[in-house]
């Protein structure tokens, strides 16, 4: 009987067909695990970005960028963390996505000399009024996230990559963030937020 938390029936196939399931059980066995490391909280809390997956009512998959400032994403607990929504382009497909079922994934990426790859699987839930959202500027709410498999992904084939500045639009301290371009085209200004048609209004 297959025990394996991490892999599946079509996973095994493949295995077996390139003889890797001896080496996937022992990476599952040493590096699979539910609470942050010391480094891994590192990582995660000095990371400008990260990706997160959802999937939608229909089952197809979404991954979406996220970026912010270093600290952006705390980890909260042992195996929790979380991160702010900021203003986007108002469709919520990954929230609304979380709306409808609660699995996600996120992978953090380390491009530096000493290259690392994270993976996190666990349910999210969006706060509205969770406390941290006073502590994050331009937070809309808190995507808190109960991690349930972790694990740290081979780095090989990532491209050694430097960063070269911040984006002026992640919200920080007393920054105000200037309002993207796409808000100004005919083709959607009229149909934006109240919010957004008062700050355009002011310029």
């Amino acid at each position: 009987m297959d025990d394996s938390r991490l892999y599946h029936k079509g996973s095994r196939e493949l295995q077996d067909r390139f003889d890797t399931r001896r080496i996937a059980d022992r990476l599952e066995r040493v590096d699979l695990h539910q609470a942050f490391t010391g480094a891994e909280r590192e990582m995660i809390e000095s990371a400008p970005m990260f990706f997160l997956s959802t999937i939608d009512p229909d089952g197809f998959p979404d991954v979406s960028y996220k970026g912010g400032m270093p600290g952006f994403v705390r980890v909260v607990g042992d195996s929790a963390l979380a991160f702010p929504n900021y203003d986007g382009n108002g469709m919520y497909k990954s929230l609304g996505n979380v709306r409808a079922n609660p699995r996600v994934g996120l992978v953090f990426i380390r491009w530096t000399e000493s290259p690392k790859k994270l993976r996190v699987q666990g349910r999210a839930s969006l706060r509205f009024d969770d406390p941290l959202r006073d502590e994050m500027p331009g937070a809309q709410l808190i995507v808190r996230v109960e991690a349930e498999r972790i694990f740290d992904n081979c780095p090989r084939y990532l491209h050694r990559m430097e960063l070269q500045e911040y984006s002026v639009y992640a919200p920080r301290g007393e920054h105000e963030p200037p309002i993207p371009d796409w808000k100004r085209k005919p083709a959607y200004r009229d149909a934006l937020p109240e919010r957004d048609l008062a700050a355009l209004a002011d310029e």
